[in-house]
C-alpha cells in the first residue's frame, strides 16, 4: 500500500511539473505573439490613422491566461478614452487594422472581405485601399464590394446575375494593368 501511495505522489508530482511546463509555453507564446500582433497593430494603424497612435493593452498583464484585450485608439487630434466614441468609419478601420495586424502575425493563402467599407468616407476608404494594397503582395484577398473604387483595385472581377429562367450566372472580367490604365481584357 505504501508503495502505490508513493507511485501516485510521484505521478502527482510528475504531471504538476508538465502543467508548469505547458503553462510557461502556453504563456510565453501569448505574449511573444501578443507583442508581434501589437507592434504590427501600432505600424498600420499609423498608416490608416497618419499621426495617429494606436495600440493593443493586457487588463492583466500579470496574469496573461485570463487578461482581456483592450485596443487603444487615437486619431490625429482626438483624445478618444472609449471606443465608442470613434465615428463609425474610425472604429471599423480601427477592426480592419487589427485584423490587418493579426493577419501580418499569421498569414495565410487568402481572405476574404466582406464589404469592409460599407462604413468608411472617401478618404478612410482611399486609406484602407492602400492598406489592401500592401496586404496583397503577400497573400490573395477575395473582396466583396459594392464601391467602384475598391473594384477598380482589383485584378479579377466577379459578378452575379440572374438570368430570365430563374438560373445564377456568374460573371468573370479579367483586368489588366500593364498598358497604365484599367483595361478589361
Amino acid at each position: 500500500m505504501n508503495a502505490q501511495v508513493a507511485d501516485l505522489q510521484q505521478a502527482r508530482s510528475s504531471l504538476t511539473k508538465i502543467i508548469a511546463a505547458i503553462d510557461r509555453k502556453m504563456r510565453n507564446g501569448f505574449v511573444t505573439t501578443f507583442d508581434r500582433v501589437n507592434e504590427n497593430f501600432r505600424q498600420i494603424f499609423s498608416t490608416l490613422f497618419p499621426g495617429g497612435n494606436g495600440y493593443l493593452e493586457m487588463t492583466d498583464p500579470d496574469d496573461p491566461s485570463q487578461t482581456g484585450i483592450e485596443v487603444i485608439a487615437q486619431p490625429r487630434g482626438k483624445r478618444v478614452t472609449k471606443m465608442s466614441l470613434l465615428s463609425g468609419g474610425e472604429r471599423s478601420l480601427t477592426a480592419l487594422g487589427l485584423l490587418f495586424a493579426v493577419y501580418r502575425t499569421r498569414t495565410v493563402p487568402f481572405y476574404v472581405l466582406d464589404e469592409v467599407e460599407a462604413a468608411l468616407d472617401d478618404s478612410n476608404l482611399d486609406r484602407l485601399l492602400d492598406a489592401i494594397d500592401v496586404l496583397r503582395q503577400t497573400t490573395q484577398l477575395i473582396v466583396i464590394s459594392h464601391q467602384r473604387r475598391t473594384m477598380e483595385k482589383a485584378d479579377v472581377l466577379y459578378g452575379v446575375s440572374m438570368q430570365a429562367d430563374g438560373v445564377s450566372h456568374v460573371v468573370s472580367q479579367r483586368l489588366d494593368r500593364s498598358a497604365g490604365g484599367t483595361v478589361a481584357k
